[in-house]
């Protein structure tokens, strides 16, 4: 019987806007998208998986959204999208969309209806309008904070310019929270994926998944909440949404699947969401986060395997995406760890140690047993750029925490593909610069050496290390049991078989580490000294 496709996948993340500039505005499209297929295709991943492309007022990078059957003209066009989906599949490409339920823009018709419909009207039950505490409810309705800082809730003024009563938006205001106890919301986001799974997509991602449902009454938080208890996020309920639209998706042939973004702060409760008639996988964000140390490494793996080993759910590994600091910044510091409530922006990063841990993690990746996740850039080895000036940043936690946190605009910078031109190729006609606008968000002049052309033409460069170790683990590792065996190498080796023939070493410690008598090199992501894996190397053999 062959094992399902996403059991295994590598699927590589386009956030469009930074991806590559078809009509030469300065921001991504669909038409740079489809320009690029044959590179995603000979870079050797089998799916795509799309930020959102609705239409949007974009306060939050497209995570408002406006119309979920739409493209926004930003990016292109529906019947863009749909073409891209063809021509995707014909390269042998798989499409997962980004789905955004727990929340819409508040440019959306239906919030726009329950503002205009006023107090006690069918049209805000579809939302979460509740009456304020305190003299003439000037006070928010609980104790609740947004993740972007600040309160959860802003209170709206009526028609006649009354203050009314407040909204729930666990993000930025322009994103108000949907009320799933409500029939429409579940009748509606059903019927928007029918639209695109009508229209071909293999999957979604589902924004937030853990959130959605919320505690009855809405309680606070108070002051010292656990953690394993918030009444904003992992309630019962959320998982009847999932049952159900499981139910939905298994009615379509081709193995379509569901991809969750979980962030939960223990495996119990991660793993209720992959059970079978659930999801079929979610981001391993513990991994992401892990520090560049054997031993924190290896109990984030055992770690893992022991969450979805009860629901037979496969395992996924991820270093980087849109929302976190890049991996080779992260392993270029001295504390390599990732803690997306204190992201350490400003942190000094040494890029040479951060670029040969980031080849070795890759590697790492690409060998255990799962599914895999490529952000855009990780595969040409792209740092965070953390010196945009605060006057182009645009992520809205910038502002709400009044500068304190200066977002997630560094891991979003558009990509480079060549060494010449205004804009290094992300956009077309940038070698005329008279003709090309600008990106939206500034290149460093450096990337011009690590654009994918210069990497094109160098045998040892991050885009030959991914292109090698995804073929490769395509032909060798896909289709093998999914586990893994670990061999006791020291405290600073990791070392984990995959079957009888295969075995991957890592070495994050100073002494070298040598390999057995008798072993092939298969791949390596860096150099070798002899018969041994110097410090900072991930090397995968046959025995």
């Amino acid at each position: 019987m062959t094992t399902p496709w996403w059991r295994h996948a590598a699927i590589y993340q386009i956030y469009v806007r930074s991806f590559a500039d078809g009509n030469g505005d300065g921001t991504g499209d669909l038409a740079g998208v489809r320009a690029r297929l044959p590179y995603l295709r000979e870079l050797g991943v089998d799916a795509l998986w799309f930020n959102p492309w609705y239409t949007s007022p974009m306060a939050d990078a497209g995570y408002d959204v406006a119309d979920y059957r739409d493209i926004d003209p930003l990016f292109g066009t529906l019947a863009e999208a749909e073409q891209l989906i063809t021509e995707a599949h014909e390269h042998g490409l798989r499409v997962l969309v980004d789905l955004v339920p727990n929340h819409c823009s508040d440019q959306h018709v239906w919030f726009q209806q329950a503002l205009a419909a006023g107090p006690g009207s069918p049209e805000r039950e579809r939302f979460w309008f509740v009456p304020g505490k305190g003299p003439d409810g000037a006070l928010p309705p609980n104790d609740w904070n947004s993740y972007f800082g600040g309160p959860a809730w802003t209170r709206i003024t009526e028609a006649d310019g009354t203050p009314g009563p407040w909204y729930l938006h666990m993000f930025a205001p322009e994103q108000p929270d949907l009320n799933w106890e409500h029939p429409e919301v579940r009748e509606e986001f059903e019927d928007v994926l029918r639209f695109w799974l009508d229209r071909g997509v293999d999957g979604f991602r589902i924004d937030v998944a853990h959130g959605l449902a919320k505690a009855p009454g809405l309680p606070d938080v108070g002051p010292d909440p656990d953690i394993t208890d918030l009444p904003y996020q992992d309630c019962a309920p959320v998982h009847d949404i999932y049952r159900s639209w499981r139910k939905l998706l298994d009615t379509y042939d081709g193995e379509r699947v569901f991809v969750g973004e979980v962030w939960l702060p223990s495996p119990e409760q991660f793993a209720r969401y992959l059970r079978p008639d659930e999801l079929h996988s979610a981001f391993n964000f513990d991994f992401l986060c892990c520090a560049w140390d054997a031993s924190a490494l290896r109990g984030v793996v055992d770690s893992t395997f022991a969450a979805h080993a009860p629901v037979g759910a496969p395992p996924t590994w991820v270093l980087s995406n849109h929302d976190t600091i890049r991996h080779v910044t992260r392993y270029g510091r001295e504390d390599t760890s990732f803690d997306m409530g204190d992201k350490r922006l400003r942190d000094a990063s040494d890029p040479v140690l951060g670029r040969r841990r980031g080849r070795a993690a890759a590697l790492l990746t690409l060998a255990l047993p799962g599914g895999v996740y490529v952000y855009q850039g990780d595969e040409l080895g792209l740092p965070e750029v953390q010196d945009l000036p605060d006057a182009l940043l645009q992520d809205p936690t910038f502002v709400r925490s009044g500068g304190a946190d200066r977002g997630r605009d560094g891991c979003r910078v558009p990509l480079p593909w060549k060494t010449t031109g205004t804009s290094f190729g992300f956009s077309t006609g940038d070698d005329t610069a008279s003709t090309a606008a600008a990106p939206w968000l500034p290149q460093p002049a450096g990337w011009s050496a690590l654009s994918a052309q210069a990497q094109e033409a160098d045998p040892d460069s991050v885009l030959a290390l991914y292109r090698r170790g995804l073929a490769l683990r395509r032909e060798l590792l896909v289709g093998l049991p999914e586990s893994l065996t670990w061999v006791d190498a020291g405290p600073d080796v990791l070392v984990f078989d995959r079957g009888e023939g295969f075995r991957c070493v890592v070495n994050l410690g100073e002494r070298p580490y040598e390999l057995p008598a008798g072993a092939t090199v298969l791949l390596a992501s860096g150099g070798l000294s002899g018969g041994a894996v110097p410090q900072d190397t991930t090397v995968w053999i046959t025995r």
